[in-house]
């Protein structure tokens, strides 16, 4: 029976880890670096790798003290391997990889969790590739999982930990619980606090509501935990307090902690109820399953604060505990983003599994959920087929002429024949009351967004990146005599990352020009990459051809080298740059860029 078990567990493990190689790991490298953020992660990974420094996060010249370092780490131990630049020329394998891996370990965690510990009335076999293809088919977790930043990570990292805690708990042996307080440590260097409060809501909340909490408790033993948490994770905050002092302390807890969830930061006010919205689109196209999991697992909720139950079928308890505290914690957060609910998904996708389990046998419940999610498919299918309509709204000024190349690249076409198809395929199942409807449909969506998703990579980045890495590749050609490089108009760090300069970011304002006149004299910035030669008679321009037709622009000297999508590059001399920052100065315009955090993304 052991063996057989065992067996059992391999094969579900394996399916697992084949279906999350195809959602995150395929294709990885096959498309550039997305602007804005992620350039600045795989830069500052890149120079941690290059220049030995791997103590601070610093790119374009600048401390970038936005985040812990275990994103920038794992980045740069990829960027570190032999004949990188040769296996990774694009650089980016090495800088989405860590997303990628931490979801993929998180989705053979939730895997064996449910294999481990079949909750009540459960499918040992199915339910948990079902909870795992929950989560690895969120659309948020697709998109963020093969994005360069910390977001998806931490989920990996926080979810783990999360998992292990009940693991702990609803386990009968006297192993001592450290990988769970590991894990967090780890969140904890991915993200920051943030990690620690989401774990201490969680499984507090959790113990709350048990009657044996006190021997719950002390199977995750919080006292050593806690010191492993913080052995891990306090030495690097230490030493770069020591290090860098009140820079290091004001931008990462005042700005990037503090200020970010008590004020509005980069314009990212949304209203409290902003997560019940992103809740609906992060389960899509189950999300009805999700309600009926959680409304499921508050009615054990209910019944575990009032009387004892075994810990073992608590899982759903715990999830429902999980979601609510990430939740709460995020809508009173003055900055709201999409990629905060993403530690909630995991939850979310367990919650989906529960209703799963107890959906088995056809009911009025199970009758109206299906007949929900066929409408919401139906509903995808229609907003394609009409796609004309909302097509003629898309204005993105970086990509001019999206609208037509997603015509031409038959992305539309593709899409309509997905979701009618998956629409059909539904109806159809449900017709013949197929008992694993929900599996078969998530086999198909798990086909079907490898078959949408990759065109779509590909058409983003010729349309948006390519132009980016052309003007990069011509920067490095012809740049004279180590020229000063600046960006006006539209800001894209990916411009640094690709030509590996130090990059000026101004707006298209007059102010922004005088800025530039003023920076190339006092802002005297260089790093292990590039020191530029801030005395040479020339420097190097690009602008987006919005920019270039503003008159305090165009009307300065310049030589044309190149230009590319939506991008100039020019050659232009300080000497003219110097006499119409002039011009404007004595005109009563002034610089300011002393007066705001310069370049801050």
């Amino acid at each position: 029976m052991i063996l057989l078990d065992s067996k059992k567990r391999f094969i579900t493990l394996l399916i697992v880890l084949v279906s999350g190689i195809i959602i995150f790991i395929l294709g990885l490298g096959t498309t550039g670096l997305v602007d804005e953020t992620p350039p600045l992660f795989a830069a500052a990974a890149r120079a941690m790798s290059e220049s030995g420094d791997w103590l601070t996060p610093k790119v374009n010249g600048m401390f970038r003290f936005d985040k812990p370092p275990l994103i920038y780490w794992l980045m740069g131990f990829f960027y570190s391997l032999p004949k990188n630049e040769i296996w990774d020329s694009l650089g980016t394998l090495s800088a989405r990889l860590p997303s990628a891996l931490g979801s993929l370990f998180l989705m053979l965690m939730i895997g064996d969790t449910l294999f481990c510990w079949p909750q009540k009335g459960d499918r040992q076999f199915l339910t948990p590739i079902v909870a795992s293809l929950g989560f690895a088919l969120s659309p948020l977790i697709i998109i963020w999982s093969r994005t360069a930043v910390s977001d998806a990570l931490l989920t990996g990292t926080l979810g783990i930990s999360l998992l292990l805690f009940w693991r702990r708990m609803a386990s009968d042996n006297n192993d001592q619980c450290i990988s769970a307080w590991v894990f967090l440590g780890l969140a904890i260097l991915t993200k920051g606090p943030v990690a620690l409060i989401l774990a201490t809501l969680t499984v507090t909340s959790f113990l709350f509501i048990q009657k044996d909490w006190k021997s719950l408790l002390g199977k995750i033993n919080p006292k050593k935990g806690f010191f492993i948490t913080t052995l891990i994770s306090v030495p690097w905050y230490f030493l770069e307090l020591i290090k860098e002092g009140k820079p290091f302390w004001e931008n990462f807890f005042g700005y990037h902690n503090f200020q970010r969830y008590t004020s509005v930061v980069n314009n990212h006010a949304e209203p409290f109820w902003f997560f019940l919205y992103i809740m609906i689109l992060a389960s899509l196209p189950f999300t009805p399953f999700l309600y009926d999991g959680i409304f499921r697992a508050f009615k054990d909720f209910l019944k575990s604060s009032k009387e004892s139950c075994n810990v073992t079928e608590t899982l759903y308890t715990y999830s429902l505990c999980w979601l609510v505290s990430v939740l709460i914690f995020f809508s009173i957060s003055a900055t709201k983003l999409p990629s905060y609910w993403l530690p909630a998904i995991p939850a979310a996708a367990i919650l989906i599994s529960n209703s799963f389990v107890n959906l088995k046998n056809s009911n009025k419940s199970y009758l109206y959920l299906w007949i929900f999610n066929i409408l919401i498919l139906f509903g995808l299918s229609i907003a394609f087929f009409f796609s004309n309509i909302w097509l003629s709204t898309i204005n993105d000024p970086e990509m001019p002429n999206l609208v037509s190349e997603l015509i031409l690249s038959g992305i539309i076409f593709k899409a309509k024949l997905l979701f009618s198809s998956f629409t059909i395929l539904a109806i159809i199942l449900f017709s013949f009351k197929v008992k694993n409807i929900f599996l078969y449909l998530q086999i198909f969506f798990l086909i079907g967004q490898s078959f949408l998703m990759s065109p779509i990579r590909k058409l983003a980045d010729t349309s948006r990146q390519l132009p980016l890495r052309n003007i990069s590749k011509l920067i490095l050609d012809i740049r004279e005599g180590k020229e000063t490089l600046a960006m006006i108009g539209i800001r894209k760090p990916s411009l640094h990352y690709y030509s590996r300069q130090i990059v000026f970011y101004e707006p298209n304002t007059k102010e922004g020009l005088i800025n530039l006149s003023d920076r190339l004299n006092t802002d005297r910035r260089e790093n292990y990459e590039d020191q530029p030669d801030y005395e040479y008679k020339s420097l190097l321009v690009v602008i987006d051809q919005y920019s270039s037709r503003e008159q305090h622009w165009s009307n300065i000297k310049h030589q044309k080298l190149g230009v590319y999508g939506i991008y100039n590059l020019w050659r232009i001399q300080k000497s003219d740059l110097r006499k119409y920052s002039e011009l404007l100065v004595n005109s009563g315009y002034k610089s300011d860029w002393k007066n705001r955090n310069v370049e801050k993304f």
